[in-house]
């Protein structure tokens, strides 16, 4: 079956076609380790996840790769505003690595408790600096870069065909340019592919370099890592919608100039905001919803992945505790009919391949992964007078692909009991909170959902289940 996709660089819907036959190398954008990642941003990496198991259902060999980015990465996407690892080191006094080291095992906890299968790679921008430093001298050689202040930039007006993934030139560019003065760029939009102690004098993570001792623009980061384990051209570039105009405008230029291979990559997929009261979901207020913020609240993590199922990934999806209710009671009840079939059947019944009902959710997939179709087509087959184990091996099939383990409801079922260390903390969390050390409580809590385990304190007591 054809898999098509919607290529934000040709704007609209085209059958993929990889390099290699059967191969797939795809590149995702990766978290900035400064913060949790919010469930907007969870949402592109559950798209992504889908997309995977989608192309690997369809019997591609898929290397996938994802970025750690541990510094580097401003406040803006631009050139603009602070270090965002600085803004978190003054926030919680810790080391620039303590703070990367906790929120990347942050952020893979709460990727596990979506059920986002792992990358196959996850290479942190720090082990990639040498990386970095090659590729910006090859620009360098060609010209593309210039070292002003103690700073090199990219010179935008030396590539052609820069803002091609944003349908913008660089006139427009000029005409709605509202951004920070830097007197050293020879145009506003030229962007810093390497910043010496010039830019940030408490720059914690600095390393020696031609320029100067420094460190990497942001955007030189994905185009360094990305090559350096899916080669000099490749298949799939993912990410959020926000990334467009500037960050993966800013890879294709340098990526394309530095190794003069065009197109870098063929097909790039960007996923849409979660928006709240017609608003995007993000970080600068301080305030925003994590994966614990839901289990705090008693919700399963799975709950939002079906949320972000029953919406397509290139439309906003609102997000409300009353939307999240509906996707709960919508799993539990899609868990409950899938024990009833086990209770009945007992082990499924493996589809064929040309069974209408997969090739129909199947199709739905291959169409530009279309995946609120593709969840009708599960409650359309759970409603058909067919054999209870051809039911169950039809959804277990399905699920291969949704995420929402419904394999393994039974083996969940019977790991109620709470180990022992869990309980200790538990335990010793009601006594933190007894004496108001929030910090100390918070800390256990953290502790408990890295052993897997939720808590949740209601006028009862805490109550501890497994996430």
């Amino acid at each position: 079956m054809t898999i098509a996709l919607y290529n934000t660089m040709s704007r609209k819907i085209e059958p993929l076609e990889t390099i290699q036959p059967g191969r797939v190398g795809m590149y995702c954008c990766g978290p900035t380790v400064y913060n949790f990642a919010h469930i907007g941003n969870m949402r592109t990496y559950i798209f992504e996840d889908i997309l995977r198991r989608s192309l690997e259902a369809a019997g591609y060999a898929v290397l996938h790769v994802m970025n750690i980015t541990d510094v580097g990465h401003l406040t803006s996407d631009a050139d603009e505003g602070e270090d965002k690892m600085i803004l978190a080191m003054r926030r919680e006094g810790k080391t620039a690595h303590d703070i990367a080291d906790f929120y990347t095992d942050a952020f893979m906890r709460h990727a596990q408790a979506l059920n986002i299968l792992r990358p196959h790679e996850c290479p942190r921008a720090t082990d990639h600096i040498g990386d970095m430093i090659d590729m910006i001298r090859r620009l360098e050689e060609k010209g593309l870069a210039y070292s002003a202040g103690g700073n090199v930039y990219y010179d935008i007006a030396r590539f052609t065909d820069y803002g091609k993934l944003a349908g913008t030139d660089r006139e427009s560019l000029r005409a709605g340019a509202r951004i920070e003065v830097d007197r050293n760029k020879r145009s506003p939009h030229d962007f810093a592919l390497w910043f010496t102690q010039s830019k940030f004098e408490d720059q914690e993570m600095t390393w020696e370099s031609p320029w100067g001792r420094g460190y990497p623009g942001w955007h030189i980061e994905c185009s360094a890592m990305s090559m350096c384990y899916l080669g000099e051209q490749f298949d799939i570039h993912c990410g959020g919608i926000d990334h467009v105009p500037v960050h993966h405008t800013n890879e294709i230029a340098q990526s394309e100039g530095a190794t003069g291979q065009s197109p870098w990559v063929k097909t790039w997929l960007h996923g849409e905001f979660l928006v709240t009261d017609s608003a995007k979901m993000s970080k600068s207020s301080g305030e925003f919803t994590t994966i614990d913020t839901l289990i705090e609240r008693g919700y399963d993590p799975l709950a939002y992945r079906y949320l972000c199922l029953g919406g397509h990934y290139r439309q906003q999806l609102g997000f409300s505790y009353e939307a999240l209710d509906g996707a709960a009671n919508g799993l539990e009840s899609l868990r409950r009919i899938v024990l009833n079939l086990k209770q009945k059947a007992g082990a499924p019944t493996a589809p064929a391949a040309d069974h209408p009902r997969l090739r129909e959710f199947q199709g739905h997939l291959a169409d530009d992964l279309n995946m609120p179709r593709a969840l009708a087509t599960v409650w359309t087959t759970l409603k058909e007078p067919i054999p209870d184990s051809e039911k169950l091996g039809l959804v277990y099939a399905f699920d291969a692909i949704m995420g929402l383990d419904l394999d393994a409801l039974e083996e969940k079922e019977r790991a109620g009991e709470v180990p022992s260390e869990v309980m200790e903390r538990v335990a010793k969390r009601a006594e933190a909170r007894n004496a108001r050390d929030w910090a100390e409580a918070d800390r256990l809590r953290d502790e408990i959902a890295a052993l897997g385990y939720t808590v949740k304190d209601t006028p009862d007591g805490a109550q501890v289940s497994a996430i």
